[in-house]
C-alpha cells in the first residue's frame, strides 16, 4: 500500500522576531499618520483586559470612526 504524504511536522518555519517588529513599526507609522494610533491602543488594551471583543465595542467604534474620517478626508482631497 502506498504511504500517504502527510504533513511534515519536523520542519518548522524560521520565525524572525525582527520581522514582527518591522511590521508593527509599519502599522504604527500608518496609524500615527491617520491620527488614530491612541484609539488603536485603546482597542488593544481593552482586548487584553477583557479577552472578548464584544466588551470593547465602544473602543472599536471610536477607532473605526477615526479611520473612516481619515479615509473620507483623503477622498475629498483627491477630488479637489
Amino acid at each position: 500500500m502506498a504511504r500517504s504524504m502527510g504533513h511534515d511536522r519536523t520542519r518548522r518555519p524560521q520565525h524572525n522576531i525582527e520581522d514582527d517588529e518591522e511590521e508593527d513599526d509599519h502599522v504604527e507609522k500608518m496609524l500615527k499618520k491617520t491620527g488614530c494610533l491612541e484609539l488603536h491602543y485603546a482597542v488593544q488594551e481593552c482586548m487584553a483586559d477583557h479577552k472578548d471583543w464584544r466588551k470593547c465595542q465602544e473602543q472599536v467604534a471610536k477607532f473605526r470612526a477615526c479611520i473612516e474620517a481619515k479615509r473620507n478626508a483623503i477622498k475629498h482631497e483627491s477630488k479637489d
